[in-house]
């Protein structure tokens, strides 16, 4: 009775400290730390100070300057000749600049800098949204392989019944040598199934454990609901994906982003109008001082067609964003719709292999009673073996490829985490 009750509570000790790792808290802990993500972040901080460079183009420059020259030649008049005599001399002074007006250039530079900040953002939300697809899609073969796994045992378990079966009847006459070797080879053949279905486990285990930055133990308890999912998407989802996807928001900033560099390339045309204002002390032969407060205005002529080019550069690239986001619209139609009907056809194949497993295990049932009264042989109870155990990993197969969709249109329409399921 006691080896009973300590048996008990080491079960339950066991199931107490066992891991439980939900897909909810998988993709928090990849996205918390995933390299990927960071990098999206530092980003974000860069865009940030490029603009405030972009920005400090309309705040005053301001820039203090000195100047020594232990050699200078100096002209002087003297009887109406002039005459060089050499001294030291050095000046030191501060100057000002104050943007006034340029035509916007300045401006449309600085609203662009914005937008690729706001790019960065989006960049980053769409990086996440990308991470806890992989999660999903990681999560998923977790628990598929670990089902796999189950149903692989269980084969093996029987292959082994069987073995032992037939040897016993082999010994009383009942059967012969080549059903006992017919089921050994079958037995092997199981092991080896098994060890791939393990190796497969591992391998999706070591990977969701790399993304997550945290050991996965052997006996982790999974959400084994995720795959069997019954999501219903509203008959508007592919107008909802075409407005919240986070690729189409980005080519969107790209266009608008593009047009106000063309309209800053355009505008280097006209130069630009400034407020100037300097001090300097000069100490030569003679010592003063020099100050000076005035608008300057600039208006490049000439300079060899670089500002046309940088203008019809720009139209350019607006041009390459719109076709871009337009590509993007096609291809984004094109893989909802396939979506749907891939999703469509994976309910028909799970109903399908569903049914094909209750049958199996009739007939297995059935052919293993007919086998032990000699009325079946070993093939046709292998056969039957064989069926359901089809049967079973296709009902698995189809359920992950169901899944896997559903990530898929879940990741296109920019969703993070499981809200909104």
């Amino acid at each position: 009775m006691n080896k009973r009750l300590l048996l008990i509570s080491i079960l339950l000790t066991d199931a107490l400290y066992a891991q439980t790792l939900t897909l909810q808290e998988s993709i928090d802990k990849t996205l918390t730390n995933h390299p990927d993500i960071k990098s999206f972040i530092l980003k974000i901080k860069q865009s940030k100070k490029s603009y405030d460079a972009a920005s400090a183009e309309y705040l005053p420059q301001i820039n203090l300057h000195a100047e020594y020259n232990p050699l200078q030649t100096y002209a002087l008049p003297v009887n109406g000749s002039f005459h060089t005599i050499e001294e030291d001399g050095w000046n030191v002074g501060v100057n000002l600049k104050q943007k006034i007006w340029d035509f916007s250039k300045t401006s449309s530079k600085i609203e662009a800098s914005k937008l690729d900040e706001e790019i960065s953002q989006l960049s980053l939300q769409d990086a996440k949204a990308l991470m806890a697809y992989k999660v999903k899609s990681l999560y998923a073969l977790l628990v598929i392989q670990k089902e796999s796994v189950a149903v692989r045992k269980k084969d093996l378990e029987t292959k082994k019944a069987y073995y032992a079966q037939s040897k016993a009847l082999v010994k009383q006459g009942l059967k012969t040598k080549a059903d006992a070797s017919r089921f050994l080879s079958a037995l092997y053949l199981a092991k080896d199934k098994l060890a791939a279905a393990k190796a497969g486990y591992e391998k999706a285990k070591t990977t969701l454990s790399l993304y997550m930055a945290q050991e996965i133990k052997d006996d982790v308890v999974l959400e084994d609901n995720v795959i069997k999912d019954t999501s219903h998407f509203d008959k508007n989802i592919e107008k909802m994906i075409l407005e919240n996807n986070y690729q189409m928001q980005i080519d969107t900033q790209n266009i608008d982003k593009n047009r106000l560099l063309h309209k800053a390339a355009r505008a280097s045309h006209y130069g630009s109008l400034d407020a100037v204002a300097s001090y300097n002390h000069l100490d030569t032969l003679n010592s003063y001082d020099s100050k000076l407060v005035g608008l300057t205005l600039n208006i490049p002529l000439y300079n060899g067609g670089r500002t046309t080019a940088e203008a019809q550069k720009a139209q350019i690239g607006l041009q390459m964003a719109k076709e871009k986001k337009v590509s993007k619209i096609l291809a984004l139609k094109e893989e909802i719709q396939a979506l749907f009907i891939d999703i469509k056809r994976y309910a028909v194949t799970i109903k399908a292999k569903q049914v094909q497993e209750k049958a199996a295990i009739q007939t297995k049932k059935i052919l293993e009673a007919r086998y032990k009264e000699g009325l079946s042989t070993y093939i046709e109870v292998l056969d039957a073996i064989s069926l359901l155990l089809d049967a079973r990993l296709g009902v698995l197969e189809a359920y992950y490829a169901r899944r896997m969709a559903i990530n898929r249109i879940q990741y296109l329409k920019g969703n993070i985490s499981l809200v909104n399921y």
